[in-house]
């Protein structure tokens, strides 16, 4: 059988900060058969910013060996009432996955497993990549799906990266 990985961005959703702020989410699914993935089918939502982060995170790792697929730009008149501006966003972040994980050296990255089948925040993405966590990678994904957060309270990281540099 072929291996394979599929992926998808859909549901945006309007998040409310406050009464003046709010940002687009999105589900990224992910279908897969791959040996690199710890579960075969998970959802998570992420937002623009999170993919800014995931894309710089994955271009520091993986320093000169991969040249990385470009984001949608981000568009300063980009409207949350604009259906043909998300529609194009979710269209370039759907190509932006698609082309990461056919890499097998970005595939190999903690954060990009994090970033697509956890629930984690990027801070807490970091802290468990780089070992400053109470659970490994494997852990934090594959109770992800649970609605109990048993990982990654801010105080544990807080406490753990206050250890590590002492």
């Amino acid at each position: 059988m072929q291996e394979f990985i599929s992926v998808w961005v859909r549901d945006p959703r309007i998040q409310k900060e406050d009464f003046w702020h709010a940002y687009m989410d999105y589900e990224i699914c992910v279908h897969t058969n791959s040996l690199a993935f710890t579960k075969k089918s998970s959802c998570v939502r992420r937002r623009y910013s999170e993919f800014v982060w995931l894309r710089q995170k994955l271009q520091d790792n993986a320093l000169l060996l991969v040249h990385l697929p470009e984001l949608p730009p981000k568009n300063p008149f980009f409207s949350l009432n604009n259906a043909r501006q998300i529609s194009a966003r979710m269209e370039g972040l759907r190509h932006f996955l698609e082309e990461i994980v056919r890499s097998p050296v970005l595939l190999s990255d903690s954060c990009l497993h994090l970033f697509l089948q956890s629930q984690l925040s990027v801070r807490k993405i970091e802290a468990c990549a780089e070992g400053r966590s109470r659970y490994t990678v494997a852990q934090a994904i594959q109770n992800s799906g649970s609605r109990a957060q048993r990982f990654g309270s801010d105080e544990n990281i807080q406490e753990e990266g206050e250890t590590d540099s002492e």
